[in-house]
């Protein structure tokens, strides 16, 4: 048994909790870019201390604003900030591409059990073609693929990316994914926009010997969407066999199509879109069920005539397929523009994606942009719409089983000691509370992070008039039945 004290638990007072109804099911997560260095660590080189403090405390500034999930970007170029036998050591982490850190360790290990430390979920964000970030300035290691299999690439501007039209290349990203999901406990891959790249204004992506060689008689376009299908499939395929409650989400461009060019499209005006210009046709993969999530950046704010947030985001809650569907948001855009110095922008978002129950969620763009509180967004968060604890939604798609609830042994008038005897692995215990709810669901106002007999109090939480209940919750987030603390 263990007496918890904060930070280990993230326990809130019941009378701040009812001002603004919260769900008790919500995704709530924030982007970290290694790329550049744009999150982390601060810049290349740091020592392994100064590297682990900077973490800790982004998850704990993360923690505070309410979110529970790390989109972590572990694979921003063919490299890896982990150990792995197919890329090189990134050279964001260690300064130079194939050095590992020193004193060793192994920084996606760390990173995940800090998170789940925090109730946090952890998902692996890879980028599935991009190799080389800028061909005129990043030092290659001899070990990195496009060394090894130079004959896989192709120079488009200033970057080098694998041809998503070779069936190698396609079978090396599956291998990395594999890997990941086999010996590491993550709860998601995350795929990003990068699929054929943004185009380049009179400048055609270098694909002709792939194409000549694999095309079979397809024109390039449709062509080019069938290794976008292709890999999607592939790597689905590959998690479910390798771990089952590993979550695949792709976060897309935020247009599908434009309705001009096809009436299932939005009524938007985007220059490009992730049909036509990358190729990717998410909504096959939604309607297909080859990925459990969706998060659509949705970076524009309400009114923009081009793509309006409004417009966009009913036509995701309409082609959803039954899949999650998180909106990402774009509070690196604060203060850019008018309607973005707004400090209702981000609420506002945030009010009406809740009115569609085919909405589970946000995640927000990127870390760093909390760090100043742009137009006190960090204070909305953690007073008012994350300011009740939510669990991520679960997905019964992939385990709808409950498990076996605790029993809460009495020791004094607010003490108990939580004991679950479930055979079903659990992730943690939540404390419930009806205050205020007429004929509804109690709301979560206490996460506590242990998962075997743990004692608990509860007399900051005692309000006349109201009960309080404890559940178990498993890793995909499933509840048990309450039990009421008498």
């Amino acid at each position: 048994m263990k007496q918890l004290l904060l930070p280990t638990i993230l326990s809130l007072f019941v009378t701040a909790l009812f001002a603004q109804p919260n769900p008790n099911y919500e995704f709530r997560g924030v982007w970290v870019a290694t790329v550049e260095n744009i999150d982390w660590p601060s810049r290349k080189g740091l020592s392994v201390e100064e590297q682990k403090a900077e973490y800790i405390r982004l998850l704990d500034m993360h923690q505070r604003n309410g979110m529970n999930a790390i989109v972590f970007q572990v694979r921003p170029v063919a490299d890896a900030f982990y150990p792995s036998q197919y890329e090189p050591w990134s050279e964001y982490l260690t300064g130079v591409q194939g050095q590992p850190p020193s004193p060793y360790y192994d920084p996606l290990a760390f990173m995940i059990e800090e998170t789940h430390k925090r109730g946090m979920e952890f998902h692996a964000w890879l980028n599935p073609y991009r190799a080389v970030f800028n061909i005129n300035k990043s030092k290659i290691a001899p070990s990195h693929i496009t060394k090894v299999h130079p004959e896989w690439f192709v120079v488009y501007g200033d970057k080098k990316y694998f041809d998503p039209g070779i069936p190698e290349a396609r079978d090396h990203v599956n291998r990395v994914v594999r890997d990941l999901v086999s010996r590491y406990d993550l709860d998601g891959i995350h795929m990003d926009d990068y699929f054929y790249p943004y185009r380049i204004a009179g400048k055609e992506f270098p694909d002709e010997k792939s194409f000549a060689a694999y095309g079979k008689g397809m024109n390039k376009d449709d062509w080019r969407r069938s290794n976008c299908d292709t890999i999607i499939k592939q790597l689905y395929e590959t998690i479910k066999q390798t771990n089952l409650r590993v979550k695949f989400g792709i976060s897309p461009f935020g247009v599908w199509r434009n309705q001009d060019k096809d009436p299932l499209g939005s009524a938007t005006k985007a220059g490009q879109t992730n049909y036509d210009d990358l190729y990717a046709d998410i909504r096959l993969w939604l309607e297909k069920g080859w990925m459990d999530y969706v998060v659509p950046q949705l970076y524009w704010e309400r009114g923009f005539k081009v793509a309006d947030y409004d417009v966009l985001l009913e036509w995701w809650n309409k082609h959803t397929y039954g899949k999650h569907l998180y909106i990402g948001q774009g509070i690196y855009r604060a203060g850019t523009t008018a309607a973005w110095k707004s400090p209702d922008q981000i609420p506002d978002q945030i009010r009406l994606l809740r009115n569609y129950n085919t909405t589970q969620g946000s995640v927000y763009f990127s870390s760093k942009s909390f760090v100043k509180n742009p137009n006190g967004w960090n204070d909305s968060l953690r007073n008012n719409y994350y300011a009740v604890p939510a669990l991520i939604p679960p997905m019964p798609w992939l385990d709808n089983v409950k498990p076996a609830p605790p029993s809460a042994r009495k020791k004094t008038t607010d003490q108990y000691t939580l004991v679950y005897e479930g055979k079903k692995p659990i992730k943690q215990y939540v404390v419930m509370s009806d205050k205020g709810i007429k004929g509804g669901n109690p709301i979560i106002v206490q996460w506590i992070m242990q998962s075997g007999n743990t004692e608990i109090n509860v007399a900051s939480l005692r309000q006349t008039g109201h009960n309080l209940f404890v559940a178990a919750v498993d890793k995909n987030n499933n509840m048990s039945n309450l039990i009421e603390l008498n």
